[in-house]
Parts: structure tokens; sequence; C-alpha cells
């Protein structure tokens, strides 16, 4: 008997253990199907639904790593395109085959359970008729014996009913063993044998508390009452001992296993509520406005982390775990396809762009060699800010088109330059004054005089009477006056955006004394420069989302474009509160 119900306690731990073995490829998976299609086996449910979801988990991240390899690389996500799987198809026809197999045994294992009811409920009836009267117990005592042996030896029988027919089968097993007037020697030793068969399987349930896998302690107990249901009756006054002892160490099996699952339910629901969160946050990025590339650029670093943390968080509930995923994708999916679309537009306009830009640059290129300097000058400056007035073109050929643009400009520049080196020496000296008007200015700045204003005043009038320096000093002369201009002005609490308002209020008078409508045609006009400076300002800072910083010239060119956006937002400023100030002397 022990024998026995030790090979059943080993097989149940082997079936745990191919129920949850690791696969690391899908590979793996298929081998296994298919060995179990070939042996003809007849695998657990548990162990169908470990391998269904290590396959699919396996093909996920396989699929999820393929299209981040293509984005990688430059890929367009709009033509991006889930090839067919052929793993995938083997893996469908082989769990095909099992479950096939799986339906017609549990078919026939249904049938089986139904007739073995049949034959039990046959043999409950004999007994029920033996038990009639001591007389008829004693006459069929073998036969008695004969039918238990039967009894034992009929397997399964439906869930639902096995319990109530256990229950009547011992009541009139106990009934007929009551009426039995056997001699006491005879009954005495089948009690005592009864009592050892419970007692051990007592001991072997009481063991099962120190199994660590709690899953298998559990139904190890399944078998142990199996047993113990099988075996016949002990001494009346000791049935309720020995049942109580092995219900109270069944109870300590039942307990652990009933937490052990309210464990793995609360951490699901744990898994659950972080996916829900990640499935809001990219929801929400989803709603954001992305204004340019950049904005496009920071939202997808922040979708992939949130992807990269879904893989490190555990499975949901089972009823909630492909809903969750299939939001999480959906909202994947909602934020790379607009991408996509802004990008496909995105250069459909680039294309328009470059062509534009192309086309000057050859009229830069056919202006390089002219000897018309003061022409070519102008249409070259002209040509300049028309360049500005177009937008974005891609990183790599507008990095092309500006570098060869630019060679066109330099050098009918250079020329001219070289060809007016006459006038060399006077934007030296020009240079000297201007350095000279620099160190005034900086010496001011120690200094704590009361007229020290009209002292900065002087100074930059007669700085702005100065004629050109050398082009190539023309940058640094000019940041060093204007740097320490900067300073004067921080000390003297006044700013050059603050001057020239000053400057423009107080002139406002003289504006409304040229006719009614003077006032209405300047606001006119400042609102016409206000929204073209919204317009530029846009345009150079969709332009610095493409540009390449990896190079000290393209660092050059981003700190360039930089200033050039400040610039432009302090006269943005200065505009707005022009027109305030206007707006202001109409309500007087």
């Amino acid at each position: 008997m022990m024998d026995s119900q030790e090979n059943a306690l080993e097989v149940g731990k082997q079936e745990e253990k191919v129920a949850t073995k690791a696969y690391t490829t899908k590979q793996e998976v298929i081998e296994r199907l298919k060995e179990i299609v070939g042996n003809n086996e007849n695998p657990t449910k548990d162990e169908l639904d470990h391998l269904k979801t290590t396959f699919y988990k396996l093909h996920i991240a396989e699929r999820d790593a393929q299209q981040k390899a293509y984005l990688e690389e430059g890929g367009d996500p709009e033509k991006y395109q889930v090839l067919p799987d052929e793993a995938e198809e083997i893996f469908k026809a082989e769990m095909s085959v099992i479950k096939e197999r799986r339906a017609e045994l549990f078919k026939q294992q249904e049938e089986e359970k139904q007739a073995n009811l049949e034959k039990k409920l046959a043999i409950i009836e004999k007994i029920k008729n033996m038990a009639t009267s001591p007389d008829e117990a004693n006459k069929s005592y073998q036969e008695f014996k004969e039918i238990q042996q039967q009894w034992k030896e009929i397997k399964a029988v439906p869930a639902d009913k096995a319990n109530e027919l256990w229950r009547n089968y011992q009541l009139y097993v106990e009934q007929f063993y009551d009426l039995l007037k056997l001699n006491i020697e005879a009954r005495e030793y089948d009690f005592k044998k009864n009592l050892e068969l419970k007692t051990k399987l007592c001991e072997a349930a009481e063991k099962l508390a120190e199994e660590t896998d709690i899953v298998s302690a559990f139904h190890q107990l399944q078998e142990l009452h199996q047993e113990y249901r099988e075996i016949g009756p002990v001494a009346k006054e000791l049935r309720e001992e020995i049942w109580t002892r092995f219900k109270a160490a069944s109870t300590v099996i039942n307990k652990r296993h009933q937490q052990h699952f309210e464990e793995l339910r609360s951490k699901e629901e744990e898994n659950l509520n972080k996916k829900t969160a990640l499935c809001e946050r990219t929801e929400e990025i989803c709603k954001q406005e992305n204004k340019n590339a950049a904005d496009w650029e920071t939202h997808t670093k922040e979708i992939i982390a949130i992807q990269a943390e879904w893989k490190t968080i555990g499975f949901a509930p089972q009823k909630m775990n492909v809903k969750i995923f299939e939001r999480f994708r959906t909202a994947c999916d909602t934020f790379f396809n607009a991408k996509a679309e802004y990008f496909k537009t995105m250069k459909s306009q680039f294309a328009e762009n470059a062509e534009k830009k192309k086309a000057l640059v050859e009229k830069a290129k056919a202006l390089q060699d002219s000897t018309e300097w003061k022409s070519t000058s102008d249409k070259l400056i002209a040509l300049q800010k028309e360049w500005k007035t177009i937008g974005m073109v891609s990183r790599k050929l507008g990095d092309q088109l500006w570098e060869e643009f630019l060679g066109a400009c330099n050098k009918f520049f250079e020329a001219r330059n070289a060809a007016n080196s006459g006038t060399r020496n006077e934007e030296h000296a020009n240079l000297e004054k201007k350095h000279s008007i620099i160190e005034q200015l900086k010496t001011l700045c120690e200094e704590a005089s009361d007229n020290i204003q009209e002292k900065v005043q002087s100074l930059v009038d007669e700085y702005n009477k100065v004629g050109h320096v050398p082009f190539k000093d023309k940058d640094k002369v000019y940041k060093e006056y204007h740097d320490v201009l900067d300073k004067l002005y921080k000390e003297l609490n006044i700013t050059t955006a603050r001057k020239r308002l000053d400057n423009f209020r107080n002139n406002i008078k003289n504006i409304a004394k040229r006719g009614e409508d003077a006032l209405g045609n300047e606001r006119g006009r400042l609102m016409h420069r206000y929204e073209a400076l919204k317009q530029e300002i846009i345009t150079y800072e969709n332009n610095l989302g493409f540009l390449n910083s990896t190079s000290k010239k393209g660092n050059s060119l981003i700190d360039e474009m930089n200033r050039k956006v400040q610039k432009l937002k302090d006269d943005l400023e200065l505009v707005k509160q022009k027109i305030k100030a206007i707006d202001a002397e109409n309500k007087e």
C-alpha cells in the first residue's frame, strides 16, 4: 500500500516539474510539443498552459525586438510589416493535435467514470442487501470481502458524485461490520490492520507540512485522501479519533495551499495595477501635442522606457492579462502610427523646402564669381534673407545645402574683401577706436559717479559713429561691447529694451500729432511685426530640433541659432510692450 502511495507522490512531483520547466527558445517549446504528440502522451493542463504562455511570451518579445531594430536602423515605421512566423504555425498545428487527443481522451474518461459510477452503485446496493441481519451478514462475509476488493479495483467516478458515493459506501460497510457475528480475533485483526494503514496515512499527511513545494504537497494530499477512503473501518471507539487526526493534518496543508494562491492572486492584482498605471501614462503621452521632431523624439524615448518597464512586471490575473496587454499595445500603436503620419507629412514638406534651397544654392553659385561688388552683395544678402524664410529639410541634406550655399557666398565676399583691401587700414583704425571705447566702458563699471549714465550714453553715441571694422573681428568686438553694456545696464537697473521702450513711450505723443489714424497705423504695423517675429521664432526652434550637435561646426551653428532665438524673443517682448503702451495712450 505504501509503495503505491510513494510511487503516486513521486509521479505527482515529476508532473509538477514538467509543468513548470523553463524554456529559453520557441524551438524548445515546439520540441516538447512534438515529443508529446510522438509519444502519445497525455500532458496536464498546467503544462499545456505553461507551454502556451512561454511560447507567446518569447514570440512577442522576438517581434518587439525585430520592430525596435528596424526603427533604430532608420526604417520607416509606416512601412514596417510583421512577417509570418513559421514557428507559430508549427506550434498551432502541434497544439491542435494535442487538444483533439485530449478532447477524445476526456470523453473516454468521462464515459469510463460514468460506467465506474454504475458499478460502484451496484456494489453499494449489494452490501446494503447483505447488511439486513446478523445471520445474513455472517453468511455473506466472504462475498463481502470480494466485493470490497472489486470496489478498490474500480477507478475514478464523476467528481460531483464521489463524496456522496463514498459516504454511502462507508455507511453500509460499517453497518455490515456492525452486524457481523464473527469471532472476536478475526474482527479485531481487520480493525487493527485498517488502523495501521490509516495511521501511516496520517503520518504521511503530517509530514507533508515540511514539503517546500506547496502545490505539490496539496496534490499529494489528494492522493492520500483517496487511499484513506479505500481502507476499511477501524474499531468503533477509534473511528472518530483517527479521522480527526487525518483531518487536522489535511487542514494544515489546505490552509497553506489556500494562502499560497491568495498571495499569487494578490501579486497578480498588484501587477495589474502597475500595468494599468503604465497604460494611463502611455495614453496621456498620446494626448500631448508634438510641435516638432524634438517633441516626438522626447515622447518616443518615454514610450520605449515604459515598454521596458512593462517587461519587468509579471502576469496580471488570467481574466485580465490579455485585456490589459491589448490596451497597452493599442496605446503604443496609436502613438507610433501618429508619429509615422507626422513624419510622412514632414518628409513631403522637407522635399518641397529642399527644392527651394537647391534653387537658392544654384543662384548663389551663379553669382559667386561676379565682380560687381555692390549689386551682387545686395543680391546675395537678399538670397540669405530668403533662405531664412524657408522651412526645415532633412538634417543630412540640410547640412549639405547649407555648406554649398555658404561656400558660394563666402567665395564672393572673400573676393570682394580682397579687392577692397585698400579700406582695411580704416577698418583697423575703427577697430582700435571701438576697443578704446570698450575699455572706457569697462572703467565705468568700476566707478560710482553720479553722472555715470550720461557718460555711458556718450560713449554709446561715440561707438555708434565709428565705421566698419575688419569682418573677421566684427562678431568678437560686437560681443565684447554688448557684454560690458549689459553689465553696465544691469548695475544701473536699466536694459536696452527698457530704454527703447521709454523712448517709444516718449515719442507716442509725437506720433499722435501726425493725425487721427497715426496711432492705429502704428499699432497695426507693430501687430504685423509681432506675428512675423512669432513665426520666425517657431521656424528657428524647429530647425534646432534637426541640427546635429556632435561636430564642432554643429555646436557653433546651434549656439548662433540659440542667440538669434533669444534676440527674437527679446524683440517680441519689446513689440508687445509697445502695443500695450499705445493701448494705454488710447484709453486716456
